[in-house]
């Protein structure tokens, strides 16, 4: 046998095995046929059924438009409304005077359009209005920008003193002394406002002083009224804020028409000699009718200084602005008021219930006060040298020195123990609980 070939048993075994492999590849090609076969019969359905016409071939799918962004116009205020940028004189002198005692004003802070008219008034007129008791509220009226708590942290026991010689210190002749609300205090601060009041007129007698007062309603009530009511001041303001229909809706549940009808006439039953005054808004959505019934009940009330300007919006989360009133209607309320016997009208777009205070005729308001006094005591002075303090004689032979207080409101042990606590608890570390909604 020659090297490369195969004997016939062993070509025999090689063609065996061949065979025996190709077997199983023929019998898989051979099952893979029909299912094979199967599946292009099924492509070959498909196809004819997409070729198919349907109902659904007759419908259009448009695809939605894109909605335009429509942007909101803002809508300007009308001309009236505007104001020219505060400057001068005499604005500069009392401004840098006003920071230099680091205290600082309700002007200032609330941005106050009238602060150039206010500021630059001519000497003995010039006013400025200053906020005791914090800066946070505890009531929610809804056309306030002020912040609110149910529990602003408490004053400082010596602030009346401070705050009054600061004030003293001021070039102005005329300051409004203002404050928010504090129901979380037992007297409601009316004690605070009266050792402010006092104080300014020990160190400066000349200065006129008028105290913008909430209610108290809930804390020292009527009490409260009569201790800052003979405390010294010259001008005792409330303001009405609104008609009587939209209390509810405009101010807090807490403060009410009636109750301030109440202050305003208490304040001149304690103190006759006092000037009131009060103060409302108008574009609230109020009627003609309704504002000059609230202009009858005021002067009712004894009120003599009356004010009337257009309530603005302080942003998204307070009250729409109902209407917009051109000046011509605020004249026309003006004109009505002072016909009705209120000693004196402000009405103006944008008058507020401090503005120009310390005009000429709150000026002539006090001298006339202050010279029938002085007439009922039996003693002569002439109206222009006459003080309208009611605490000092300033050279006037027989003035009396201090306005009686046998009725005035004092706090209990009971209301002195309650502080101390409120005190205490403040100073202790405040608890956090867990953060994230409450699961009830």
């Amino acid at each position: 046998m020659r090297v490369g070939t195969l004997s016939r048993p062993g070509l025999s075994r090689a063609l065996g095995r061949a065979f025996s492999t190709q077997a199983p590849a023929a019998a898989a090609a051979s099952s893979s046929t029909p299912r094979l076969a199967s599946l292009r019969e099924q492509l070959q359905r498909d196809m004819a059924a997409a070729e198919e016409s349907s109902w659904t071939d007759s419908v259009t799918v448009v695809a939605p438009p894109k909605a335009d962004r429509v942007k909101k116009q803002h809508k300007r205020h009308p001309d009236w409304l505007r104001v020219q940028r505060p400057g001068g004189e005499d604005y500069m002198r009392i401004r840098n005077g006003l920071r230099a005692s680091k205290l600082a004003t309700v002007c200032e802070e609330a941005r106050c359009p009238n602060i150039g008219e206010c500021w630059s008034s001519k000497k003995g007129a010039a006013t400025a209005t200053i906020m005791v008791l914090g800066d946070t509220c505890t009531r929610g009226c809804r056309f306030c920008n002020v912040k609110t708590s149910r529990q602003p942290p408490l004053p400082a026991d010596d602030e009346p003193e401070k705050t009054a010689e600061a004030i003293a210190s001021w070039e102005v002749d005329y300051v409004v002394i203002t404050s928010v609300d504090r129901d979380d205090i037992f007297d409601g601060g009316a004690e605070h406002y009266a050792r402010v009041v006092r104080r300014v007129k020990e160190l400066k007698p000349s200065m006129r002083l008028e105290c913008l007062t909430p209610d108290f309603n809930g804390t020292s009530g009527l009490a409260g009224v009569a201790t800052v009511a003979r405390a010294g001041l010259d001008v005792y303001a409330h303001n009405i804020e609104t008609v009587e229909r939209l209390q509810n809706t405009v101010r807090d549940r807490r403060a009410g028409y009636r109750e301030s009808i109440g202050v305003l006439e208490h304040a001149r039953h304690v103190n006759p000699r006092v000037v009131t005054k009060t103060s409302i808004m108008l574009g609230l959505g109020e009627e003609a009718h309704e504002v000059r019934q609230t202009m009858r009940d005021m002067r009712d009330a004894g009120v003599e200084i009356f004010t009337l300007g257009q309530y603005l919006r302080p942003s998204k989360r307070h009250m729409k602005v109902a209407r917009m009133l051109p000046p011509e209607e605020y004249d026309a309320w003006r004109e009505e008021g002072e016909a009705m016997g209120f000693k004196y009208v402000a009405s103006g777009p944008l008058v507020r219930s401090s503005y120009k205070a310390g005009e000429v005729f709150m000026e002539a308001i006090l001298k006339e006060r202050e010279a029938e006094r002085l007439r009922t005591e039996g003693i002569a002075v002439d109206i222009e040298q006459a003080v309208i303090d009611g605490r000092r004689n300033s050279g006037v032979r027989g003035a009396k020195a201090e306005l009686p207080r046998e009725s005035e409101w004092r706090p209990t042990d009971r209301d002195l123990e309650a502080r101390e606590a409120r005190i205490r608890l403040s100073q202790m570390p405040q608890f956090k609980g867990p953060s994230g909604p409450c699961p009830l």
